[in-house]
């Protein structure tokens, strides 16, 4: 006897045995009940979820012999039912429209559909793939579709229906057909095996519920492929084997070592996937699902129905979240799915993969901005705390020599020398007391004179609004009182404007200071470059270095 593949053999035969498709089962049933049937259906999804099994459930509900009407539950054993589920019975026709697309096979349709059925109830024609129809053929059916003899069905299937006219369309009820869910298929894979009596491990099951995408008849026919290439009990291994599916551990493996910035096992990893048979697009692909595990996992922190995941992977799942956050997860499946067409058209498609996995291993974890931010305020800077001076000292910026200027003054010695060198660092001390919209205003301006606790800070004359919002609504009050949190030395605050040039004091220190500087200039822009923190940036954005400036410089 011919051997039956799992797909026919366990076709559904009733409406309630269509996995997946409760809306459009329910809605047929109810039409059915209340002798509602309309004479046209056109029934829209993706391949193997059910379209043509549905529409011989239908057929049989309506010609069934062993009921007096249309029933919901057709009994599967009169000659009728038997005879449309082996695609046989002379009263339900069933098409190919792919092959059958020509006006002349509608026309011959039309001629025949004049004719009484021989046994059953109606003459019911079920065109498969009927977007294949040309033009002229659509056009052919309008009329008889439109006004069909009584004891005429038409069950129209297609996967694209944008294809079908809209005058068709038109004509027709139409039902959608959705994608059956993995939790479905594996259930369903479970039923059979045990009716199969083969053993399986249940890994196995959820691998190839994720694998079939949808549709029950792809989940069936793999689950085929397996059986015939083993003896035993099924296991997961089998689909690298047998099916050229990588094994998520190896998968695990790569995306943990990319967490962990090692470039050189990183190489090596997806060279041992190359090596062991999959393609450069196989490993994108298991990249994408897996990121996307990830991303989902984390977001959801765990507590969700979305993931169909054995508990093996959820442990590693949990593990490897810790490495990424959600906007590295992010851009990494998007940069994934726009490198798989390219790998995929490609002559370097192996080098463009590890270039592709090296900007991922390097590019630590892609930083999202906030937490950019974050890294670099934890980042240990160089505060100076102020004490209050033993001997309080009186100058002024004129009266300031240039050997003074450069001077490094005491911590334990405040004077006007001090706030000048010293003065972004104390704003950036302030910035918690001030506010940002105060630090704003205060980041143009300069110390001019300091005497006994007296502070004056000078602005330009461009800052002349700067200076008088400082002077307003209490927040020279707010500025004094975060200078006394420095110190408590500071007593009084004054505003005034300065001259556009700066004394000659402070231009012969700049002078004094700038050779130094460039000196050290290369090495700390390579050090700023190289910074784990900018890089991060960089590459997010696809952006580049142009210029470095100091904080004053800016």
């Amino acid at each position: 006897m011919a051997y039956t593949v799992l797909a026919r053999k366990y076709r559904s035969k009733s409406f309630d045995d269509v996995v997946g498709q409760d809306p459009v089962s329910q809605t047929l049933k109810n039409a059915i009940k209340t002798g509602r049937v309309a004479h046209a259906f056109l029934f829209v999804g993706t391949r193997g979820v059910g379209k043509t099994t549905m529409a011989r459930i239908l057929a049989k509900a309506l010609n069934c012999l062993k009921s007096d009407s249309p029933t919901t539950e057709p009994c599967c054993k009169c000659e009728s039912c038997i005879a449309i589920n082996a695609g046989e019975d002379i009263d339900v026709i069933e098409i190919d429209g792919a092959s059958n697309n020509g006006v002349e096979q509608v026309r011959e349709l039309r001629q025949n559909a004049i004719y009484r059925p021989a046994r059953g109830r109606y003459k019911i024609y079920i065109i498969d793939e009927v977007h294949m129809l040309t033009v002229a053929a659509f056009n052919a059916l309008l009329k008889i579709l439109e006004e069909p003899p009584d004891h005429v069905k038409f069950i129209f299937a297609t996967t694209e229906p944008n294809k079908v006219i809209p005058t068709i369309q038109s004509r027709c009820q139409r039902f959608d057909f959705c994608n059956i869910g993995p939790a479905q298929i594996a259930e369903h894979l479970r039923f059979v095996l045990k009716e199969e009596k083969i053993k399986f491990e249940d890994d196995l099951i959820i691998h190839l519920s994720k694998l079939a995408n949808g549709s029950m008849r792809d989940a069936l026919s793999l689950l085929d492929r397996l059986i015939s290439t083993c003896d035993g009990t099924l296991t997961t291994n089998l689909l690298e084997e047998c099916l050229g599916c990588p094994n998520s551990e190896k998968i695990y493996s790569l995306i943990e070592k990319i967490g962990s910035s090692d470039a050189a096992a990183t190489l090596q990893l997806t060279d041992n996937l190359i090596t062991a048979g999959m393609s450069e697009v196989q490993i994108v692909d298991s990249m994408i699902d897996n990121m996307r595990d990830l991303m989902v996992f984390k977001s959801t922190a765990g507590k969700t129905d979305i993931l169909i995941l054995t508990e093996k992977q959820k442990e590693h799942i949990s593990q490897l979240t810790e490495k990424f956050d959600i906007a590295a997860l992010v851009y990494n499946v998007t940069t994934l799915e726009k490198m798989r067409w390219t790998i995929k058209n490609s002559d370097s498609a192996r080098a463009l993969l590890e270039a592709c996995m090296l900007r991922f291993a390097l590019s630590e974890h892609f930083l999202n901005v906030d937490q950019l931010v974050k890294q670099i305020n934890s980042m240990p800077t160089l505060k100076k705390k102020l004490t209050n001076p033993s001997k309080p000292t009186t100058s002024k910026l004129d009266d300031l020599s240039m050997e003074d200027a450069i001077v490094k003054v005491p911590d334990n010695n405040i004077d006007l020398r001090y706030l000048v060198t010293n003065w972004d660092q104390l704003l950036n001390d302030m910035s918690e007391e001030l506010g940002k919209a105060t630090f704003g205003l205060l980041k143009p301006a300069k110390p001019v004179s300091f005497e006994n606790g007296n502070l004056t800070i000078g602005f330009k004359p461009a800052e002349k609004i700067s200076m008088n919002i400082c002077q307003s609504n209490g927040r020279a009050e707010t500025i004094l009182k975060a200078f006394k949190t420095l110190s408590e030395h500071f007593k009084h605050l004054d505003f005034a404007i300065e001259e556009d040039a700066a004394p000659e004091t402070l231009k012969a220190s700049s002078e004094q200071k700038e050779q130094p500087i460039q000196k050290n200039n290369a090495r700390i822009k390579n050090e700023l470059i190289n910074d784990p923190a900018v890089k991060a940036v960089l590459i997010e954005f696809e952006a580049s270095v142009t210029d470095i400036r100091s904080k004053e410089e800016s």
